[in-house]
């Protein structure tokens, strides 16, 4: 990966709608050697999808919430990570370090809905007991940072 790739990954970062045409602009090449990039960035795994950014409230999302999950000691994190992607409102989930063994963004409606929600995670096989922190409001989401010279 080389510097030009690197800035096509900062652009599609920021807006993934940019045409080839538009790449090309940014970076000085043309849009075929663009689309060549992109096409061996997509391929090596490095771009793994292109997703729309939506207002989460203006879909009835209204309360977010992190939930840190206690993995029971005889219990198997595959199956675990299993059942918690069976649920809808999970949107995320982290395998982590430290006291929780996984690390959940939650969107759902309403505190009732995550209430519920809390519940079924709780009667998992293998969830010892779940922490939750609810989101007052998001000041920044998914920020992505410029990458360096080595491509971090």
């Amino acid at each position: 990966m080389d510097e030009i790739d690197r800035r096509l990954l900062d652009t599609l970062r920021g807006s993934g709608r940019e045409t080839y045409a538009e790449l090309a602009r940014r970076v000085g090449l043309s849009a075929p050697a663009v689309h060549d990039r992109v096409g061996k960035l997509e391929a090596a795994g490095i771009i793994t999808g292109y997703h729309a950014a939506v207002d989460t409230t203006a879909i009835g999302l209204g309360v977010t919430a992190l939930i840190g999950v206690l993995q029971a000691e005889s219990s198997e994190q595959d199956d675990i990570a299993a059942a918690l992607h069976r649920l809808p409102e999970v949107e995320s989930c982290w395998f982590v370090a430290g006291e929780e063994s996984f690390l959940l963004l939650v969107r759902v409606p309403d505190v009732a809905a995550l209430e519920h929600t809390i519940g079924r995670l709780n009667r998992i096989h293998g969830v010892a007991r779940t922490r939750t922190t609810v989101v007052l409001s998001t000041k920044w989401e998914g920020r992505a940072r410029p990458l360096d010279d080595e491509g971090r």
